[in-house]
């Protein structure tokens, strides 16, 4: 085994992702002067042979769009939470050259929620229907005991997270995304639509909103997260999505436990600073 430790981000496109500076900023803390970890624009075209030319100095790798899904046949394993919901964005290489998959998105949601109080929730609502969303749903499980409604845009959207919620065990009712805007008087909303989507709902926060999770971190805040804050309502961005399920990555891949989630979070917040964003 090399003595050299090599992680990377993959995705396309990934010019913009976050990921190096958390994870440099988490070697930094740790003391791991031999990590690195870099990005590399790779498509589904290409990821067979990309992970085929990696040698024994790799310890893992990230993954976002649009390899969550495709690099599946890949693995020789995958973990119980990336199967649940047919997306691996973590990969972790063992000792024996194994290649093992796992989700770190849907327990990155569950503990960005719990960091800010909330660890268990009568009711939710979902803004949107993509690949977030299905995660979003499988962390619902974990910390609302009652039904979820999602808010979409067509009747294919609908079956599919109604299907996503049989799957998961968690009640879900579907609504046109005409009626949006009832979303925010749920005590929790979680925004899952891509940047731009839900402007127009900022007008229609409630005198006394419950928690928004949206899961944007560029541009922050959003027209949205701006109008709950003001209203006295409790907000969470991207970034802690991003910062609470790379943490899980780094422990996954270094092995040292905990990961210094107050460090990434800073050289995040840093970043997105330096960009405007």
């Amino acid at each position: 085994m090399s003595d050299r430790h090599r992680a990377a981000v993959l995705g396309s496109p990934i010019a913009h992702s976050l990921s190096p500076v958390l994870h440099r900023a988490a070697y930094a803390a740790l003391g791991l002067a031999g990590w690195s970890y870099d990005r590399f624009e790779v498509d589904e075209a290409a990821l067979p042979g990309f992970l085929d030319r990696l040698d024994d100095s790799w310890a893992g790798l990230s993954l976002t769009m649009p390899l969550k899904r495709a690099v599946i046949p890949l693995l020789d394993e995958i973990s119980a939470t990336a199967a649940a919901v047919e997306a691996v964005n973590t990969v972790v290489f063992t000792g024996d050259g194994r290649r093992v998959g796992d989700n770190t998105d849907i327990p990155g949601l569950v503990a960005a929620l719990r960091e800010h109080g909330v660890g268990e929730v009568g009711s939710a609502a979902v803004l949107g229907a993509g690949a977030t969303a299905s995660s979003a749903l499988a962390a619902l499980a974990r910390v609302c005991t009652g039904e979820v409604t999602a808010y979409v845009r067509s009747a294919e959207r609908a079956a599919e997270m109604r299907g996503w919620g049989e799957r998961l065990g968690v009640a879900v009712r579907t609504a046109d995304w005409s009626r949006a805007a009832e979303a925010l008087g749920a005590p929790l909303v979680i925004a899952t639509t891509p940047a731009g989507a839900v402007d127009a709902l900022a007008h229609a926060v409630p005198e006394h909103p419950g928690t928004l999770f949206d899961v944007l971190y560029e541009p922050w805040p959003t027209p949205l997260a701006t109008a709950w804050a003001a209203r006295g309502g409790s907000v969470l961005g991207g970034l802690d999505l991003l910062v609470h399920q790379a943490v899980l990555q780094v422990e996954r891949m270094t092995g040292r436990v905990p990961a210094p989630l107050a460090e990434m979070r800073l050289a995040g917040e840093a970043a997105l600073a330096a960009r405007g964003g």
